[in-house]
């Protein structure tokens, strides 16, 4: 797939299924994250990846837990539905933005960074014939989450990166027009 194929072509898809990118697939995926826009080299990013059953699990017994602690009469089927969240995709790379501070680099610019790491990971996933989805949600801000992953305090979870295989195919889309968006000057 040629490059502007793919940045005129990619989607998101929740429906997902193993396979997950593993071996030279999941390394083209961490290569393209660390070849982002980065303003001063600060590389302000750092990645979580569960690629496992297990590693999914216990990422979604973090979610749960936050759950719990963020409203301690939730109902029980809820927080099951937190617990199970990670199971949606065989990997999920939870993608955080760390700061450095610095005068000249703007913290929301070492968030953009971030971000565009989260964005390069999927479309070289899409490019390699894998599909995701970039979630964020409530479990992106619990203090619990970040101390649960080891982050620093002024550490932000930009998104979970849901990858796999297409479970189904995606939905149409409808054509949005460029005018509707663009102006000049």
């Amino acid at each position: 797939m040629d490059a502007l194929t793919l940045l005129t072509t990619r989607y998101s898809l929740s429906r997902l299924t193993a396979p997950a990118p593993s071996g030279e697939a999941l390394e083209n995926i961490q290569r393209a994250a660390l070849q982002v826009p980065d303003h001063g080299h600060l590389r302000p990013w750092r990645f979580i990846v569960a690629k496992n059953r297990e590693a999914l699990l216990k990422l979604g017994d973090i979610f749960a837990e936050a759950a719990i602690e963020d409203n301690p009469t939730m109902a029980t089927e809820l927080v099951e539905r937190a617990r199970e969240l990670p199971l949606r995709a065989p990997m999920v790379i939870v993608c955080i933005a760390k700061v450095t501070e610095h005068p000249k680099i703007p913290v929301l610019e070492q968030h953009y960074s971030a971000a565009c790491a989260v964005m390069a990971m999927q479309q070289a996933a899409f490019a390699q014939g894998f599909a995701g989805i970039w979630r964020t949600g409530g479990y992106a801000q619990y203090d619990f989450v970040k101390q649960s992953l080891g982050l620093a305090d002024d550490d932000e979870i930009v998104g979970f990166l849901y990858l796999g295989t297409p479970a189904a195919e995606p939905a149409k889309r409808h054509p949005v027009a460029i005018d509707d968006y663009f102006s000049e000057l």
